[in-house]
């Protein structure tokens, strides 16, 4: 079984992170993971990028933080993938599957999520709702849920603070019939080691593509929290 990673931010791009990219190659490495996947949070979410910025200007800040988690990973052997969480009136979806390029080709992407999800879909990527059941203050106590317009549901978020949250999005996943992932959402160091997660993988994941079709071959099955893989 392969190990990564699959919610993570950075404090070169995530506002509420505090963690550099390459901090946080470093750290999961030394948990033992083949690899992360960095989803910072989007222009429609809490970035770092100012709005005011040319589009091209934007999306070179954007990347910042899996960049440099990119080159420090390349440099200790950790496998780094670019990713996006998207957001839309309180949903919050990672995106696997696109890279600078095409963003740079997508100007003002961030602005219609039906239109997002139309390109990015067309272009490969894949698509899984994060922590929906959360509830917060940022969310203003809404719910919202998009059963056709993703590929899978997170129903394990580290980040969660309820664990009921949780098991609502295991419920949701279920009565749907979705796929399940899992991940940390990582924004910081000192997230204790027994709550980090993501998914164990039965293939080695080379890039986001590697990740998409060994999800939708049922290669892939949630890490929950301070479980080894053979008690998955």
């Amino acid at each position: 079984m392969y190990k990564y990673e699959t919610h993570l931010h950075t404090a070169e791009t995530s506002a509420c992170a505090s963690a550099k990219g390459a901090e946080q190659a470093r750290r999961y490495k030394e948990e033992g993971y083949d690899g992360i996947f960095v989803t910072d949070h989007f222009f429609n979410s809490n970035t770092t990028v100012p709005r005011d910025m040319a589009w091209a200007d934007k999306v070179e800040l954007y990347c910042k933080g899996f960049e440099n988690a990119k080159a420090e990973g390349d440099r200790i052997g950790l496998k780094v993938f670019f990713g996006i969480e998207y957001t839309y009136q309180g949903a919050d979806i990672l995106v696997y599957g696109l890279d600078k390029k095409w963003l740079l080709a997508h100007p003002d992407c961030d602005k219609d999520f039906f239109r997002f999800h139309d390109d990015a879909k067309a272009a490969g990527a894949l698509l899984i709702h994060a922590h929906p059941f959360r509830q917060a203050n940022y969310l203003n106590g809404k719910i919202v849920l998009l059963p056709e317009w993703v590929d899978g549901i997170e129903v394990y978020n580290s980040g969660n603070g309820e664990e009921s949250w949780n098991r609502h999005a295991e419920w949701y996943a279920d009565e749907f019939g979705f796929r399940k992932t899992a991940g940390s959402d990582n924004h910081h160091l000192w997230v204790a080691s027994e709550r980090l997660t993501g998914v164990f993988s039965e293939v080695e994941i080379n890039s986001p593509a590697d990740y998409r079709d060994a999800f939708f071959a049922d290669k892939i099955t949630p890490a929950y929290p301070a479980k080894k893989a053979d008690e998955q």
